[in-house]
């Protein structure tokens, strides 16, 4: 009996609740795992697992015994890519979630000099909206800004991600321009379909705190449809500015309701209390953290941009008759 290796299969199939996906991260059958398994519920000399043809759950004693396995595994893991490390260079294959808007246009080439510092990590990266636990799905990393539910993560903040809402010149110039929160009930709304506060939205202005319900007459998952949603004058979204900042310092968006913000978020860069002491996941999650330190690049020149503008004319308020009507 190999102890490290039972322990190190027990701590995978704890972590993602099956021993088909434990047997995929540790790259052999799911055959090898249970068979693992058992040798350590036979050494320890009680269950670890409750199964069902449906289902696996820990056991009471396997619940005590996992966090001190974890620890045993992140720690050898740890130590093994830092003898690497003295030799050579770290290696291994990296699992990164990254999201969509962070992803697509701001990602690539810090990519880029995070594999010219570290040849030998092979990324693996999936793109997706979907918050998720990285444990659980077999990932090192996810850079997301929803946070899991469960305790068994390590969270890190990365930068801050403002949101704004906007739209296109010709739109409002046909249909007029929202002045106050409320106004956006008129309009033909795009919106994000995985915030957590659905349709409420709170709104701070200069009168203080107003909240509004807000009704879309799209919605999706995908910040980058509803980028170009209203890049087509189909109407008002509300889109992060690492995704619409080119378009607002080019002009092809403007911010409607410029006195009243919303709440930001975070991207965060979420890991595994078990991976806290991997090599690769500090070296990935560090490079980043200090590479995007700070205002973002794209938020310090939309304030730059605002700073120095001459004063723009006031756009014309709307008119009941001139909004779309919504179906």
């Amino acid at each position: 009996m190999d102890k490290f290796l039972c322990i190190q299969a027990f701590v995978r199939v704890a972590e993602s609740l099956s021993f088909i996906e434990a047997a995929r991260q540790l790259n052999v059958t799911a055959s090898v795992i249970t068979g693992r398994v058992k040798q350590l519920e036979s050494y320890v000399q009680s269950p670890l697992f409750h199964r069902s043809t449906r289902a696996v759950m820990l056991s009471e004693a396997g619940t005590n015994f996992l966090e001190e396995c974890a620890d045993i595994v992140s720690h050898l893991d740890s130590t093994l890519e830092r003898m690497r490390l003295v030799k050579t260079t770290p290696t291994g294959v990296l699992r990164l979630q990254v999201l969509p808007g962070f992803a697509l246009g701001h990602l690539g080439l810090a990519l880029k000099d995070f594999g010219a510092k570290y040849p030998h990590i092979v990324l693996d990266i999936t793109v997706s909206d979907v918050p998720v636990n990285p444990g659980d799905k077999g990932y090192d990393v996810a850079l997301q800004i929803f946070r899991p539910a469960a305790e068994s993560v390590i969270e890190r903040s990365l930068f801050e991600v403002r949101r704004m809402f906007c739209a296109s010149p010709a739109h409002l110039a046909q249909f007029g321009t929202p002045r106050e929160p409320a106004d956006l009930l008129r309009f033909n709304l795009g919106l994000y379909s995985l915030y957590p506060t659905r349709d409420r939205w709170t709104f701070q202005g200069p009168t203080g705190e107003t909240s509004v319900n807000l009704p879309a007459a799209i919605r999706t998952n995908s910040v980058h449809m509803l980028r170009d949603f209203v890049l087509s004058g189909g109407g008002i979204s509300c889109l992060p500015t690492l995704v619409c900042g080119e378009d607002l310092l080019s002009g092809k968006l403007v911010v409607v309701l410029e006195d009243f913000t919303i709440p930001p978020l975070e991207l965060l860069a979420i890991y595994p209390v078990t991976h806290r002491r991997a090599l690769k996941v500090k070296l990935f999650v560090d490079f980043i953290a200090e590479r995007f330190a700070g205002e973002p690049v794209w938020d310090r020149a939309l304030r730059e941009q605002a700073r120095t503008a001459p004063q723009a004319p006031d756009r014309a308020p709307f008119k009941g008759n001139r909004f779309p009507q919504r179906q």
